[in-house]
């Protein structure tokens, strides 16, 4: 990891010290980082040995901001593509193999074609050859049943299934933060 501080994001949690979000990790830039602080919106929890300077003081980089003010998390989640790959774990709810994002689509449990919705309750995660296989039979036509019945996740839900996929890099002084629930090592 260069130390350019441009590479530096800083983790924002919520007033609670949970993540806003863990998929994708909820990171702003240095940049924003440093105008939270100056506006006193944040509290600096720790900070990267990189120093930034101003034409009157000089300033370390923050790695883990906290807001002061607590934001609520949406009751309901969205309903994206993506967000129902992460429902279901990133894996196939038929032949239950797990694969990245850009070789999964999803798939009309009940099919379009035969009065089947777009929605939580009937879309579920598919690989290409399965979603080719299951085409607009029916379940008990061709036998395909996925592996979870589809429904609308919680965001808790969908947070902690995030949780499962960290991102490429994780600063040393995030990890405190973000797993500070799992056992520990004795």
């Amino acid at each position: 990891m260069p130390c350019d501080s441009q590479y530096l994001p800083a983790l924002v949690l919520n007033a609670d010290f949970r993540p806003l979000s863990y998929f994708p990790l909820s990171l702003w830039s240095w940049q924003d980082a440093i105008r939270a602080v100056w506006l006193d919106r944040v509290s600096v929890l720790s900070e990267y040995d990189t120093v930034v300077h101003s034409p009157t003081q000089s300033l370390r980089l923050p790695s883990v901001i906290a807001l002061k003010d607590y934001i609520p998390t949406a009751r309901k989640p969205a309903f994206t593509r993506f967000n129902v790959f992460l429902r279901d774990n990133f894996s196939c709810q038929y032949c239950n193999t797990r694969f990245p994002t850009q070789e999964l689509t999803f798939d009309h449990v009940i099919p379009r074609s035969k009065g089947g919705r777009t929605s939580w309750e009937n879309v579920v995660t598919a690989c290409s050859p399965c979603n080719l296989i299951k085409g607009s039979y029916m379940p008990h036509q061709i036998r395909m049943y996925p592996a979870r019945t589809p429904a609308r996740p919680s965001s808790r839900r969908l947070q902690e299934n995030g949780r499962a996929f960290p991102p490429n890099y994780l600063h040393e002084s995030w990890r405190d933060y973000l797993y500070w629930d799992t056992e520990l090592e004795s």
